[in-house]
């Protein structure tokens, strides 16, 4: 284990400013005529976000913010994970594995760390705290890269590795969403011994079978209609990323429209406008994380990973049996299962219905995604 910091290559984050200030949309700004976003990232939306990026983002004060939080790099087997370490009030009582997904990163949970590592520092109560460790998934941010792609069972192992080993955690609780939802599941299938309870706000392994019920039949209809409208993204990254990469590749432009394209569209924009819900500074933050790591394409690469695994469905007769709290929080990306369905395949112990937030829970909401965790960890005893 090693003491990390992220320090941004000055050289390189001229070459990356160059780009962006040459950088020719395709798109005049006004040419979406009225449609924005209906098409792919809105071109109005991508010239002030660059026009930001050039004259009112600070990387360097993005940087300072991104080493907030202790961080270590652990070694698992042939790759160098990294993550935060954040020992709170808990004190090595309650560890909690957060685990990020795509397009975001372990900033995703920077809003919310501290009231959970600390909550008397925030109004709540020290026994309600925990340990956290936040990991970037193997190819994400500022771990190493693997050779090929990997899916999120591979990275449950290492993960539940990292855990007991690196961080001296043999029990410890896991939430995530997105592809932290996946990683959480699958430590709870093939690690059960390691994890009290999981808590997911994203169910991205499904139960073995059919849906049998109306209502859970009317679900599978309205999800496979989600992925048909969201989902293109999906089918290329799982199966010709690098024909992607070669499309990004010294274009951080590019990568940026693609990336915060997916914040707009799964966000909860019922009540809030996109720059309400994000400011530019968090979407340019998490960008940079991407495109100073050179980190585009082998993020990509987890959706190939995911497809050669086989991890989106149990087996027949498979069930994650340790108890499981799900939070269905109104996701744009897909609705949410009936309960019914998701009890198929895990034990379901904690059901919350939401109220708002969307895909992106700890970032959108993070005072809902905080109480939620809480109270779930109070129900755990």
């Amino acid at each position: 284990m090693q003491r990390f910091e992220i320090t941004w290559d000055e050289a390189k984050l001229r070459r990356i400013m160059e780009q962006v200030r040459a950088f020719h949309p395709p798109l005049a700004p006004d040419s979406a005529d009225g449609d924005g976003w209906r098409y792919g990232c809105d071109p109005a939306f991508l010239e002030r976000l660059r026009q930001y990026w050039l004259d009112g983002f600070v990387p360097a004060a993005a940087e300072r913010e991104l080493n907030r939080f202790p961080q270590f790099t652990v070694r698992v087997e042939d790759l160098d994970i990294h993550a935060v370490h954040l020992v709170g009030e808990a004190e090595g009582r309650r560890p909690l594995l957060l685990t990020h997904g795509w397009p975001g990163s372990i900033y995703e949970f920077w809003q919310v760390a501290e009231p959970l590592a600390f909550p008397s520092r925030f109004g709540g109560r020290a026994e309600d705290a925990f340990d956290l460790v936040i990991p970037s998934l193997p190819g994400f941010g500022f771990s190493g890269k693997p050779t090929r792609p990997i899916g999120p069972r591979t990275v449950a192992r290492l993960f539940d590795t990292m855990m007991r080993e690196g961080f001296g955690y043999p029990r410890y609780l896991a939430q995530g969403g997105d592809w932290g939802a996946g990683v959480s599941a699958w430590i709870a299938l093939d690690h059960p011994a390691s994890v009290r309870a999981i808590h997911l706000n994203y169910l991205l392994v499904q139960p073995a079978g059919d849906p049998e019920t109306p209502e859970e039949k009317t679900w599978k209809a309205d999800f496979d209609d989600a992925q048909q409208r969201l989902g293109g993204y999906s089918h290329l990254q799982g199966t010709k990323p690098q024909s992607l990469a070669y499309a990004m590749a010294g274009n951080p432009m590019a990568q940026a429209a693609w990336l915060v394209e997916r914040f707009h569209d799964w966000a909860d924009l019922r009540h809030k406008r996109f720059e309400e819900v994000f400011t530019l500074d968090q979407l340019l933050t998490d960008v940079m994380i991407y495109v100073m790591n050179d980190a585009f394409t082998t993020a990509a690469w987890i959706y190939a990973g995911a497809a050669e695994e086989g991890v989106r469905k149990m087996a027949a007769g498979q069930r994650a049996e340790v108890p499981t709290a799900f939070s269905a929080y109104p996701d744009p990306r897909s609705p949410n299962p009936p309960r019914s369905w998701v009890e198929r395949g895990y034990r379901v112990e904690r059901w919350r219905d939401m109220e708002r937030g969307g895909h992106f829970a700890a970032m959108e909401e993070p005072a809902l995604f905080v109480d939620d965790l809480r109270d779930w960890a109070r129900s755990l005893g």
